[in-house]
């Protein structure tokens, strides 16, 4: 059996370059790819319409700084300080773990009152 710390060491003192023909030549040679590359392929292969927990972000406040606090107020439970604080300090998480229609109902209502928001 091969000596592993020996492998280790080898390919920790691997260039970059080195280790991209390393990768290659196991890909060509047993037609595996790193998991690294396959992890956010696989990640982004689930459409968003799957996605049952939602982040209402605000992006900005709008002209009507005002208006965007009484809703996000109306949206948290925060205190009107805090809720300031939020808008001002925009972007912002407003909620998070919101199922698809709560945060389609606060979204549209922080963009009527002027904001511009993101669902994530």
């Amino acid at each position: 059996m091969p000596d592993l710390n020996k492998i280790i060491e080898d390919l920790s003192s691997l260039t970059v370059a080195e280790a991209a023909e390393l990768s290659k030549q196991l890909e060509e040679k047993w037609g595996v790819t790193p998991m690294a590359a396959a992890a956010p392929a696989a990640a982004g292969a689930a459409p968003a319409e799957d996605k049952d927990d939602f982040t209402i972000m605000l992006v900005s406040a709008g002209e009507k700084k005002i208006n965007v606090i009484k809703e996000v107020r109306a949206a948290t439970s925060l205190g009107l300080k805090e809720a300031k604080d939020l808008v001002e300090g925009a972007p912002k998480e407003v909620k998070t773990g919101v199922n698809k229609k709560e945060a389609e109902e606060i979204k549209a209502k922080l963009e009527a009152a002027g904001a511009k928001v993101e669902l994530k």
